[in-house]
């Protein structure tokens, strides 16, 4: 099948995946809409929102949807690297054994990342990059399509250790999740509380996942686009030659070139899904807050003006 069948179809499919998870998710579009252009284009999701969003209800009616192995770990203070990765167990015939851990799933749910160690967290960055894991020596690679959803807590600081930089940095999108609108939530109350259970249909493989990334990835690109996804990054960082004056004044670091290439391929997933065979500026600025929101980081007189990074990032695209 040619990449434009591929990616013909795939819209038919996007909508099927919609209308699947509508079934058991009320409102939250734009957070679905994330996170299957995350899954679309091979990268990894943090999603930001308080207690009650159903946040881990998406993500696991999302796998249902694609037929994926799915694990969940919930991250707590006393939670070690060998509890997410595996250990060596020495078996009955006195040899190591390596027993693997819940990472090796299509699908790792991250419940509460930041609520381990920075020790524990960083067990997940061999496997969020190279797919793969190291223990003992030995490397073993993880199950392919892989993705890690993760999710985070806001509002509560108390006992949580903040993700570094360099794991954020890891993360495709960040996606914020809002407060249900009155509808919503009415809609959401009558759907909960009447015992009814939802039937998921699975609308995609791996293997057909793994086929729309490569037809995704091989679309073609102007250069223009490219350009401006670049320009967009640059003009983040406080010390570039092509800094933007609101990001001198209002940013301490700006996004790496990571930003850039998520930009690219979050513009084509966006445009794939759409029905485009080819992404423009447009596609490249839908994605760009999810991208650059947790690869930005504010100053001080950001923080005493509360300037949000969404704030800082609209401008910056209104300035090019």
């Amino acid at each position: 099948m040619s990449d434009k069948e591929q990616l013909d179809r795939l819209v038919e499919k996007y909508a099927a995946l919609r209308s699947e998870v509508a079934k058991v998710i009320v409102g939250q579009q734009e957070a679905v809409d994330s996170l299957l252009l995350a899954l679309l284009s091979g990268g990894h999701c943090l999603l930001l929102g308080v207690p009650g969003l159903a946040k881990t209800l998406m993500i696991n009616t999302l796998a249902r949807t694609l037929g994926l192995s799915f694990s969940r770990i919930q991250f707590t203070p006393d939670l070690m690297p060998s509890d997410i990765t595996g250990s060596e167990i020495l078996d009955a015939e006195r040899r190591m054994q390596f027993v693997k851990g819940p990472i090796f799933a299509g699908i790792l749910l991250a419940d509460e990342i930041n609520r381990t160690p920075p020790k524990t967290q960083a067990a997940l960055l061999e496997a969020m990059q190279e797919r793969a894991v190291t223990v003992g020596g030995t490397t073993y690679q993880l199950p392919s399509p892989f993705f890690v959803l993760a999710t985070q807590n806001p509002i509560e600081q108390e006992g949580t250790y903040p993700l570094p930089e360099a794991q954020l940095d890891r993360f495709m999108f960040n996606v914020k999740l809002d407060y249900p609108s009155f509808e919503e939530e009415v809609a959401i109350v009558k759907q909960t509380t009447i015992g009814a259970v939802q039937e998921i249909s699975q609308v995609l493989t791996g293997e057909e996942i793994l086929a729309y990334q490569l037809a995704i990835s091989r679309m073609p690109l102007a250069d223009n686009v490219v350009e401006y996804a670049v320009r967009l990054v640059t003009a983040t960082r406080p010390t570039a030659e092509k800094a933007s004056p609101l990001a001198a004044q209002y940013l301490s670091w700006g996004a790496g070139p990571r930003a850039s290439q998520y930009l690219i391929m979050g513009a084509k997933s966006h445009a794939a899904a759409n029905g485009k065979y080819s992404p423009d500026i447009e596609d490249v600025v839908a994605v760009a807050n999810n991208v650059l929101r947790h690869r930005i980081v504010r100053n001080y007189y950001a923080e005493a003006e509360n300037i949000s990074a969404d704030t800082i990032i609209t401008q910056l695209i209104e300035s090019l």
